[in-house]
């Protein structure tokens, strides 16, 4: 049987997207770097910062070469306890539950705006139309940072995807590469956001710029670099995450034709194949950490400053924890996956992504008679080495 990752090439390295379990579900190399693919491995590695740090960015710095420490400032993503669960709390007071419901209405209204403008002729380029446009306004509006500056904020985050492609590539020259766009820093984007923080220190706004500068827990706010820190990694992560989302959950029901029928025929299905596809077809392949210092694994000794690979792909396919783990079911339940991380780093976002990609399946299916894959233009994936998503998705539509 041709599974999905076969008939498109999707990552021939990635064996467990084909039904081939890792020989090991801890792997060391030779170079001192370990990867993980079990998932009671992966969950304990996502769930013990003291020893698995997510300060990663350090490692992959040329000596001689340092990031301006504003950039670090402020970063959920790089960031361990205790530093972390107070930054959190400072975030999720502006970011919360309520801010994200509200936004239901306009997501409707966006996506129903995006699938007119892409019209009826039977065919629809799924990225263009409709992955990547949603989820930069859906968070540009949140921020209230003009749409208008949406194809600025492309620009950007491809600069960041290619260099972070190229620093992880083995091949690559590591004097060509960006290190500090790598690590999701572009000089012009962080002005760009300084001066929008700024603005709302001077004007505050109906916006979560506006609730991230007046937070307050315990009498702390946030400072400005770590307002514009975290909406700098929203706009990044956030984007790049629903959008490779949307577009896996297609592939995943093109791929599987009775679930995606059971789908459209009961759409109180529609948020079980959201998540199913998380596991599925996790659009982040692989979540990295630091060891923080030397510790035994597997029965093995690891050194501090050691870099691991958590393969999220490979955990939500371990059949230690998912039943029929190769099988599309959209009706899976538990479903225990790690698509947005686990532990203290689970994706603060997740709840918008769930939203997004749910009024968005719900549309399309309304809308559309039919939904699949021309084989005589198959779609075209991402180069980042650690997440899998399309670049491009042409579907037919009758």
């Amino acid at each position: 049987m041709t599974t999905l990752a076969d008939r498109w090439n999707i990552r021939p390295d990635h064996t467990w997207l084909r039904g081939q379990r890792p020989e090991h579900n801890v792997r060391f190399d030779e170079d001192g770097s370990i990867d993980i693919y079990g998932y009671p491995e992966a969950a304990k590695a996502l769930t013990n910062p003291q020893i698995f740090s997510n300060d990663v960015g350090r490692l992959f710095l040329d000596e001689g070469v340092e990031l301006d420490e504003r950039v670090q400032e402020g970063s959920l993503l790089q960031s361990d306890p205790p530093a972390h669960g107070k930054l959190r709390k400072l975030v999720s007071r502006a970011f919360t539950p309520k801010t994200v419901a509200d936004l239901e209405p306009r997501i409707v209204a966006l996506t129903r705006e995006l699938l007119d403008q892409a019209g009826s002729q039977g065919k629809l380029e799924l990225v263009a139309a409709l992955t990547y446009p949603l989820p930069v306004i859906v968070i540009c509006e949140l921020l209230g940072v003009p749409a208008s500056d949406r194809d600025l904020f492309k620009k950007w985050v491809d600069r960041m995807a290619q260099s972070a492609s190229a620093l992880l590539d083995d091949e690559a020259d590591g004097e060509d590469v960006d290190v500090a766009a790598a690590n999701r820093y572009v000089p012009e984007m962080h002005e760009y956001l300084a001066a929008q923080v700024a603005e709302r220190r001077r004007h505050p706004m109906d916006d979560l710029l506006t609730s991230l500068v007046q937070a307050e827990v315990d009498g702390d706010r946030l400072t400005d670099a770590q307002v514009l820190n975290f909406a700098n990694e929203l706009l990044v992560v956030g984007h790049a995450t629903t959008s490779a989302l949307l577009g896996n959950l297609v592939l995943c029901l093109d791929a599987n034709p009775e679930a995606a029928a059971r789908v459209r025929a009961d759409r109180s299905l529609v948020s079980g194949a959201v998540e199913e596809s998380l596991r599925f077809l996790s659009p982040v392949a692989a979540i990295y950490r630091a060891t923080a210092k030397k510790f035994e694994l597997d029965g093995h000794h690891v050194d501090a400053d050691r870099l691991v690979r958590v393969w999220v792909g490979a955990a939500n396919r371990d059949p230690r924890q998912f039943a029929d783990p190769d099988t599309f079911d959209p009706a899976r339940d538990p479903n225990p996956h790690i698509g947005f991380s686990h532990g203290i780093h689970f994706c603060l976002g997740a709840p918008l992504a769930r939203l997004e990609s749910t009024i968005a399946l719900n549309m399309l299916l309304d809308r559309y008679p039919a939904l699949s894959i021309d084989p005589a233009e198959p779609p075209t994936f991402m180069s980042l080495p650690d997440a899998i998503g399309v670049a491009t998705l042409p579907l037919r539509t009758g």
